[in-house]
């Protein structure tokens, strides 16, 4: 960690990197775990997504957990209600800290998520996870929704509806670009969780987002935790590159 982190100690610098979760975006266990050794000793959340689980399965996530981080496990599943009962339950049985579900899917399947959370439980080896709803992706873009998926009004709009169906049906808080945040945290309430994708430190390329935010913009729109991917996982440096957004935070 770089003098300036050390000056200002680590309580503030801890707080800050355990609300930055890692995508770790890669084909396999053994490229994750050498982006693991470079940022060892950050207590920042991993986010898992779907090439990383898909590939190594949830070994991975035991993996994971037996150095300390906590998972937020992102497989967006959308499906019946009874389906998503049982991966609920079984995601819950492998002890992830969080995970997500498809507000799309409507609020039986959101109700059965949590019915699956409670049924994992009950053998006493798990603690309860965060489960938070997709509402609109960060690559989703006004003529997209529109022309495309075929919603009408604005993304906001959007947005706000999935959210709302999210918190009717008990859930924890959605995923959501940094651009709704505000309004999610005006009309439901500061402690409706925002995990916040879309996110890229100044001078980061955009990349195939559409609607982004720097980490100190996110946070300052009342956000709970953010997503960074590329800009640390394709970085030279990603320590370095992480230890930078840890001090423009400061």
């Amino acid at each position: 960690m770089n003098e300036k982190l050390q000056a200002q100690g680590t309580t503030k610098d801890e707080d800050h990197a355990g609300r930055i979760m890692v995508a770790l975006d890669y084909s396999s266990a053994d490229e994750a775990k050498l982006l693991l050794k470079e940022l060892q000793g950050i207590p920042c959340y991993m986010k898992v997504g779907m090439q990383l689980f898909y590939a190594a399965g949830p070994s991975f996530v035991l993996y994971l957990k037996e150095q300390g981080y906590k998972v937020f496990l992102d497989l967006k599943m959308h499906d019946i209600p009874n389906t998503v009962k049982g991966g609920a339950e079984s995601l819950t049985r492998l002890g992830v800290d969080m995970f997500n579900i498809h507000a799309a899917g409507g609020k039986l399947m959101l109700e059965a998520a949590l019915e699956g959370v409670d049924k994992g439980l009950t053998s006493g080896k798990a603690e309860r996870p965060l489960v938070i709803a997709v509402t609109q992706l960060t690559s989703t873009s006004q003529q997209m929704l529109n022309d495309e998926i075929g919603l009408t009004g604005t993304v906001e709009q959007a947005v706000l509806k999935y959210a709302q169906l999210a918190q009717a049906a008990d859930l924890d808080g959605v995923v959501a670009s940094p651009h709704e945040v505000l309004r999610i945290k005006q009309q439901l309430g500061s402690s409706f969780i925002t995990v916040t994708p879309g996110i890229r430190p100044t001078g980061a390329a955009i990349g195939d987002q559409s609607r982004v935010m720097t980490p100190q913009e996110a946070f300052s729109q009342g956000t709970d935790y953010i997503v960074i991917g590329r800009p640390i996982t394709a970085a030279t440096d990603p320590r370095k590159a992480l230890e930078t957004i840890l001090e423009e935070l400061i």
